[in-house]
């Protein structure tokens, strides 16, 4: 049986290579992002290996919870005596600060979308267990003031050479500095920077412009003597350490940095694997239908079969054999393709900051095990059902000319789509709406149900709209029309199935306009009704930029207010949150706070406000304390108002300046809002002040409402991309269903043909009935997008997203490019039909 199997495959080369396409392109996503994510790891460990000493000593706390260096300092009376400790071959003091950008020659920042701009002291000093740390590949080391050298890559984008003066842009209160470019820097040991920017300073300039002239240092490195081990050296180290100061090992201060960022980014990994996933489900739909019909094809050849003494549980093997073939031919060339998809989402993922151009492909055991797992499994699992059907049929019923789906399976199908349906539609619920565990395995379980259910009861529920299409292509195409829609009616199990791919894809675009539209309005409405002041100030990349900035807009005239906005990212009562600080005055100035209970008067140094969210969430009273761990220690700081939310303040607990500034945060703002008198030409007077700072931006409201759309329009473009691979699976779902349809009903064609339809008519009549499955498709993914993004919208109306906007013109162009899809998915199969040869496909059986 497996040989006759094999033989039977083999036979029909053609039916091999289309029922292959989608367990490829399903495989090729899975493998893509485990090969991408590979990379990623690779590329974050290598750097931080390479950028750590043996023992690091540094400030207790010494990062803000998202790594980012603070202002407390290791003095540099703690050197010689770290000197003395047994073991230490050396000890390098080193000054970093972030939010330091590289300008290009066109006035264009260099990298900053999401990767950080570093700066660091320049120290000879070997990295961890003897590792060679930053090397000068060209140039020299800077020495003294004025002088800079870049990594390769930011000098590269920008377009500078060595001997060249260059543009630096820092969130201190020099805000725009212009050294020569006198070297250029890399990590020999390998790591990319991931699209980060690096800046190296002589250790007297980093510490008079990052630490304001102190003789002190960020951290320290001591570097072990030959046969000392990290652990016995910090142990030394420890000993000769004041309270406030801490030792930790160069492998241990790796992985917290590793873990962290790749903690960061793991939502990229999940983000691609549940596209991946998207992929497989409508590869699957594709890989039944087109067993179904190869089986279907085969129906006397394993009638045959059954009749010579083969059991049905021997087909079903047969039909699995073959499955198994097709499965690992498939992931073989998936997991080619995977190379080249990861390499596409590499460039992707570039052009919003995560640069790994300098990492190369991983290519791990796990990724082979996933892609041939994967693919074997799915195509065998939905190659199952129409091997067992087919088994069943007996076999002189299967040895007539035509086989007759018995009614009782399409009822079947009805009650157990309902049935689904019902199930996923609570699950959805329960996601979305309750506080549940897990809730987005839920919301996804009760998504596939829901697909899984209309799928199964699409066959039923099509039927109205398969008898409108016969009646209106008997209309207006005639006979033609009417065998296209005769067509399409006679087997709606196949149809309703190979629409069910492109619902699918529709489904999910269909559900990301509305998410993407009804965010943008919900911004719009937001903007609106509480921007304040006249223009908004801030920084294009997100992070803090110099408080000269503010000052010097602060005396541009007609300007009247200027009011400072700082976020520092903090843990609070264990969760990782954003604390917003303020000047005081200015909330009951511009920005108008109003409180639910205490008074904006009682907010002192060392006290806070939360709102009445972030109260109701977190169960917090006037009265109560917060527990926050910053930079400078944990500690208490009394919740002395709760204010009503205020779009204007973006975080739940707010502060003062000096409070934040005194929890060793830089002193940078986040965002200046200026109010001014109304006079012409002040937004040009402002935009000369940071004309050189292609960082910071001027925006009004009209201006501040498009640039947060932007993000929006960003990921929802970045979603479709995505989707567009399930969209290519299911209209080649359609060119299989087709061409394997013409390819079963060879003879039928044949006596077409004779009786006088010519090439044109039958090609028409073949692209007909890819319209149907194309509109049928589009209209069950349309509608199931419409619930699912309506009721997304609903869900997340707590969240900021007050208003449902359902972009009408977008949805009528998914309609009409699966119409445009319908008739390009006919071009090949309708060709192949019209060049039949008309005795032999007469005589074809």
């Amino acid at each position: 049986m497996i040989k006759a199997a094999l033989r039977s495959l083999l036979g029909r080369k053609m039916r091999l290579l289309m029922s292959t396409f989608a367990i490829v392109l399903g495989v090729a996503f899975v493998a893509g992002s485990l090969i991408f994510s590979d990379m990623l790891n690779r590329s974050f460990t290598a750097i931080f290996a390479s950028s750590v000493g043996d023992v690091i000593v540094r400030p207790e706390g010494g990062a803000s919870v998202d790594g980012t260096p603070s202002t407390l300092t290791v003095p540099s009376d703690l050197i010689p005596r770290l000197e003395s400790v047994p073991g230490a071959a050396r000890v390098d003091g080193n000054v970093s600060a972030v939010g330091v950008f590289v300008v290009s020659r066109e006035n264009k920042l260099i990298g900053g979308n999401g990767a950080p701009g570093i700066a660091v002291s320049w120290s000879d000093a070997p990295a961890g267990h003897g590792l060679e740390g930053l090397s000068v590949v060209e140039g020299r080391a800077p020495e003294g003031d004025g002088e800079v050298a870049l990594d390769v890559s930011a000098a590269e984008k920008a377009g500078y050479d060595v001997g060249d003066t260059i543009r630096v842009i820092t969130s201190t209160d020099t805000p725009v500095l212009q050294p020569e470019l006198v070297g250029l820097v890399d990590f020999a040991d390998g790591g990319s920077l991931n699209g980060a920017t690096l800046t190296v300073f002589d250790t007297d300039s980093a510490q008079r412009i990052f630490l304001g002239g102190q003789d002190a240092y960020t951290d320290v490195w001591v570097t072990a003597e030959g046969g000392t081990s990290q652990a016995e050296l910090r142990d030394r180290v420890r000993e000769e350490l004041p309270g406030d100061l801490e030792a930790i090992t160069g492998d241990d201060a790796a992985d917290e940095s590793g873990n962290m960022l790749l903690e960061a980014v793991s939502f990229i990994t999940t983000f691609l694997l549940i596209f991946a996933g998207i992929a497989l489900v409508v590869g699957a739909f594709l890989i039944a239908n087109t067993f179904s019909i190869l089986v279907a094809q085969r129906s006397r050849e394993l009638a045959l079969l059954r009749a010579l003494g083969a059991s049905q549980r021997q087909v079903t093997r047969s039909v699995l054999a073959e499955a198994a073939v097709v499965g690992a031919l498939g992931s073989t060339l998936g997991l080619g393709l995977g190379i080249l998809l990861a390499l596409a989402i590499r460039a992707m993922f570039a052009q919003v900051g995560l640069d790994l151009s300098g990492q190369g492909i991983i290519f791990a055991p796990r990724t082979v095990i996933a892609g041939y797992t994967v693919g074997v499994l799915i195509t065998m699992a939905a190659a199952w059902l129409p091997a067992r059907r087919t088994a069943r049929i007996a076999p002189v019923q299967a040895l007539r000319d035509d086989v007759a789906l018995p009614e009782s399976s399409i009822h079947r199908r009805l009650v157990a789509g309902i049935v689904l349906l019902v199930v996923g539609a609570a699950a959805l619920t329960a996601g979305l709406f309750l506080d549940v565990p897990r809730a987005g395995w839920l919301v996804g379980g009760g998504v596939l149900m829901i697909f899984l259910g209309v799928t199964a009861a699409s066959p039923v529920l099509a039927r109205p709209v398969l008898h409108l299409f016969g009646v209106l292509y008997s209309r207006v195409f005639g006979p033609v029309g009417n065998l296209a829609g005769q067509n399409a009616r006679r087997n709606p199990r196949r149809t309703t199935a190979t629409a069910s791919a492109l619902m699918i894809g529709l489904a999910l675009a269909t559900t990301m306009a509305i998410l993407g539209s009804s965010a943008k309005a919900s911004v719009d409405r937001i903007i609106e009704d509480n921007f304040v002041g006249d223009y908004v100030v801030g920084n294009v990349v997100g992070q803090g930029f110099s408080p000269a900035i503010g000052d010097q807009m602060a005396q541009v005239d007609g300007v009247q207010t200027v009011v400072r906005q700082r976020y520092a990212p903090v843990e609070v009562e264990g969760d990782d949150t954003y604390v917003a600080a303020v000047d005081r005055r200015d909330l009951a100035g511009l920005l108008d706070l109003t409180m639910a209970e205490g008074s904006r008067d009682d907010l002192v140094d060392g006290a806070v406000l939360v709102s009445e969210e972030y109260a109701a969430d977190h169960g917090v009273t006037v009265g109560d304390e917060l527990e926050m761990d910053t930079p400078a220690g944990t500690d208490r700081y009394p919740v002395v108002g709760e204010y009503e939310e205020n779009p204007l303040i973006g975080a739940g607990v707010v502060t003062t300046l000096p409070t934040l500034a005194a929890a060793g945060y830089p002193e940078s703002d986040n965002q200046l809002i200026i109010d001014t008198d109304g006079s012409p030409g002040v937004h040009e007077r402002l935009d000369a002040v940071v004309a050189d700072l292609p960082v910071v931006s001027v925006k009004d409201q009209a201006e501040f409402a498009s640039e947060q759309r932007e993000p929006i329009d960003q990921l929802v473009l970045m979603i479709y991309a995505l989707l567009g691979l399930a969209l290519v699976i299911a209209v080649l779902g359609i060119v299989n269903t087709l061409a394997l349809s013409v390819i079963e009903r060879t003879r039928e064609l044949g006596l077409l043909r004779a009786i006088g339809i010519s090439r044109r008519q039958l090609r028409r009549m073949i692209g007909l009935e890819s319209v149907v499955i194309a509109v049928l498709g589009a209209v069950l993914g349309l509608l199931l997008g419409l619930c699912f993004g309506v009721v997304l919208m609903y869900a997340l109306r707590d969240e900021g997203l007050e208003v449902i906007s359902v972009p009408g013109v977008q949805l009528v162009v998914f309609l009409v490019l699966s119409i445009v899809i319908g008739f390009l998915a006919a071009v090949f199969p309708a060709r192949r039909a019209a060049r039949l040869d008309v005795l032999r496909a007469i005589a074809a059986e």
